[in-house]
């Protein structure tokens, strides 16, 4: 692995990637290299959308359920579409 110094980051640039970084939960190191990667199409870094922390898995049960719950929102009322 080769080491990478940067010099002279624009203070704008500098506080995108600190907001990056908490976004992710990941190192400066981390998030500039998984960034690098991403727009060189290099290596097979993960994208992130930020959702990471808050997903988890559904069982069927659950799943039905919330299908279920939202059901009523699918519906079209006849009388609002005239």
């Amino acid at each position: 692995m080769k080491h990478l110094t940067v010099r002279s980051v624009p203070d704008e640039l500098h506080e995108a990637l600190e907001r990056e970084k908490n976004r992710r939960g990941t190192s400066l190191n981390q998030t500039v290299i998984d960034l690098l990667s991403q727009r060189l199409g290099v290596g097979t870094a993960p994208r992130s959308n930020g959702l990471r922390k808050l997903s988890g898995r559904w069982s069927e049960d659950e799943f039905r359920r919330f299908e279920e719950a939202i059901e009523p929102f699918e519906r079209v009322d006849p009388e609002l579409w005239r």
